[in-house]
């Protein structure tokens, strides 16, 4: 079996939003397709290659392999019938889920949580940030908006031994409409990006976990662009 035909037929799942059976003929069969796919999510595949190709990214523009400042948001989706765990964001009036990113100076993802839409910001943080314990040694500050303002600062401090600190990018005096933010219009585009992808419209699985593999995926089309330009 052609791996590079497995990959292409799935980046081109996540680039179309198709069912698995409406994929085209001239990719091996959906249900191969379906099971390298499953299996690359379990057993942390998408993550290592997501990762490694992070890093590529990163030297190439010039940039230590590893961040030393991060960005950090959430999105509200909503969810389909396929069922799953799912909550309201009265904020946003959407039922369905979050996608909790933390994303360097250059929008690439460093770390992706999906819960429900109900965990507010503060605890999702936690739930994201409590992943990086161990990883990206050279990270010292993180940004985020005024919703991680309060004990989530302190918490941050505790639990990386006071060697990164998050610091909030308030709204500007007076603002009604969006304003281009410093540092806070980085992981926005990064969301623009994800936006482009027909299978992340909404939140179309069962598992949290498989959607944070789609948005992995996403991400590795993305770079290897980068990496390879047509």
């Amino acid at each position: 079996m052609d791996m590079r035909e497995i990959l292409n037929a799935i980046l081109y799942m996540i680039k179309t939003g198709c069912p698995w059976r409406h994929l085209p003929h001239d990719f091996p069969p959906w249900g191969t397709v379906w099971w390298y796919f499953w299996l690359w999510c379990q057993d942390g595949t998408w993550t290592r290659i997501h990762d490694k190709l992070r890093e590529m990214v990163r030297v190439k523009e010039g940039r230590e392999a590893e961040p030393s400042a991060a960005i950090i948001d959430s999105q509200s989706v909503k969810t389909t019938e396929q069922g799953g765990p799912r909550g309201f964001d009265c904020g946003k009036k959407v039922t369905g889920r979050k996608r909790h990113i933390l994303v360097d100076t250059l929008g690439l993802i460093l770390s992706v949580v999906v819960h429900p839409a109900n965990i507010q910001d503060r605890d999702g943080a936690q739930l994201l940030l409590a992943k990086t314990m161990g990883h990206f040694l050279r990270l010292r500050v993180i940004w985020g908006d005024g919703g991680y303002a309060g004990q989530l600062i302190e918490w941050v401090m505790q639990r990386f031994e006071s060697r990164v600190r998050l610091e909030i990018v308030p709204k500007l005096e007076g603002q009604h409409t969006f304003t281009v933010l410093t540092w806070r219009w980085i992981v926005e585009r990064t969301f623009g990006w994800l936006g482009r992808y027909r299978r992340l419209s909404k939140d179309y699985e069962a598992l949290p976990g498989t959607s944070e593999s789609w948005i992995r995926i996403a991400m590795t089309g993305l770079m290897l662009r980068r990496l390879s330009p047509p």
